[in-house]
């Protein structure tokens, strides 16, 4: 027996009694638990503009009065409650050090990935926790199988790192990538799954869909996509990492074989959590990105291997869990809805300002860009937070120029007045 063997086989009989119930301070829940209870028998729609209501929620956050952070696409701020249970999960692993690691970390694991899948509406089985999307993704894109001259069909609006990872495998593995362009504005979800469509070939084997799009906020129609490309028995991955935990949905709703996303972001769990699914099925023949023999085929933690990890934020996903529902994900998408609608739909009649976002309500959500005639997108974002202290993205992109504007549950509807003005002294010196 390996010493490997030994290590594996000592952890699994220590799980029974090695749970770590996860910290609440339900001081820091209290108030957004007790103002969504008073919500009982109103609809989203009608919450999402209930500043009462939300200021309850702005309450659990402490931001920064230095600057108004309208880039939260990047990394989420955590909750208060979120941040304390993720600080006191380090102080107790680091007090037990090795002891939680050989003991208690694969028990804690596992109940985590529990809540997780629950979260998702799929089985424990399907899903690895990792550390983003890009790690995610990329155990799909270099671990299916495709040979020399088989075709994997992306998109021109896909995030940089998925197009690297896809390029970096055409040149190792002689695989071709087929990049289609998107359009900016469909006039239906029709229209963008005949652009997958009309680059299929005998030779497709896999689609990569972005399902919310980094650069725009634009959603795509992932599972109109994913039944097509079934049809023709073609595989398809979704890039949901700014879906998940901000429109809601469960994963088998996609009806994609592969998904990635990261949790850092609109779920609101602590910096460096990511989650790859898997359909059952698929998990045998997948390559990990880290060689780990011990494991059977068809066993998703065989791509959880990434050696020794700084697990205390792992534990931290439950309480993030708790806000959200508490919360609710329909309230919760209606406000980010809400929030981009107030600011856009002010600036839309700004002299010289350039909209790139979807204005349909079912196409976009909480991200929004918005561009400045004459101006580049990185003046335009170094003008914003210069004079005004109001910080976003520069995306400069052959499709899309402008800064991306992401306001999150904290983000009061005076920061965004702030905003707009800042917008029409600018659009109007132009």
């Amino acid at each position: 027996m390996t010493i490997k063997s030994t290590r594996r086989n000592f952890i699994r009989k220590s799980l029974a009694a090695s749970v770590t119930m996860p910290v609440f301070n339900m001081a820091l829940f209290n108030e957004v638990e007790a103002a969504s209870k008073k919500l009982k028998g109103k609809s989203a729609s009608d919450v999402a503009s209930d500043e009462t209501f939300w200021y309850q929620v702005q309450k659990a956050y402490t931001v920064s009065p230095h600057f108004i952070n309208l880039e939260n696409g990047y990394f989420s701020l955590v909750s208060d409650e979120v941040l304390e249970a993720q600080l006191k999960n380090v102080q107790m692993i680091n007090e037990q050090p090795s002891m939680y690691m050989r003991t208690r970390q694969w028990g804690d694991r596992a109940n985590i990935k529990r809540q997780l899948a629950d979260f998702g509406g799929v089985s424990p089985d399907e899903i690895a926790l990792l550390r983003n999307t890009t790690e995610a993704l990329n155990i799909v894109i270099q671990g299916i199988e495709m040979n020399a001259g088989d075709e994997a069909i992306v998109s021109d609006q896909d995030y940089g790192s998925m197009l690297e990872a896809f390029e970096m495998r055409a040149k190792r593995f002689g695989t071709v990538v087929k990049k289609i362009r998107l359009p900016l504005h469909p006039k239906s979800d029709e229209e963008v799954v005949a652009a997958f469509e009309a680059a299929i070939t005998p030779k497709t084997k896999v689609i990569h869909v972005t399902h919310m799009i980094n650069l725009s906020g634009q959603i795509l129609p992932v599972r109109k996509i994913a039944d097509m490309a079934h049809s023709k028995g073609i595989e398809v991955i979704s890039d949901s990492a700014h879906a998940f935990g901000h429109i809601p949905y469960k994963i088998p709703d996609l009806d994609c074989d592969y998904m990635g996303t990261s949790l850092h972001k609109w779920l609101g769990c602590p910096l460096g959590l990511g989650m790859l699914y898997v359909k059952k099925e698929k998990i045998k023949d997948l390559w990990p990105l880290m060689g780990d023999v011990n494991l059977p085929e068809d066993d998703i933690r065989k791509l959880e291997h990434i050696g020794t990890h700084p697990c205390s934020a792992d534990l931290a996903i439950a309480n993030a869990i708790k806000f959200h529902n508490m919360i609710g994900s329909e309230r919760k998408a209606a406000r980010l809805h809400y929030l981009k609608s107030y600011w856009l739909k002010k600036a839309q009649n700004i002299p010289n300002i350039i909209i790139n976002t979807p204005a349909e309500a079912e196409r976009s959500c909480g991200i929004g860009n918005v561009g400045v005639k004459g101006i580049s997108p990185s003046k335009l974002a170094d003008i914003l937070y210069d004079k005004y202290k109001v910080f976003t993205v520069a995306i400069n992109h052959s499709a899309i120029k402008g800064v991306r504007v992401t306001p999150h549950l904290y983000t009061t509807t005076h920061e965004l007045d702030i905003f707009v003005k800042a917008l029409e002294e600018i659009g109007e010196n132009m």
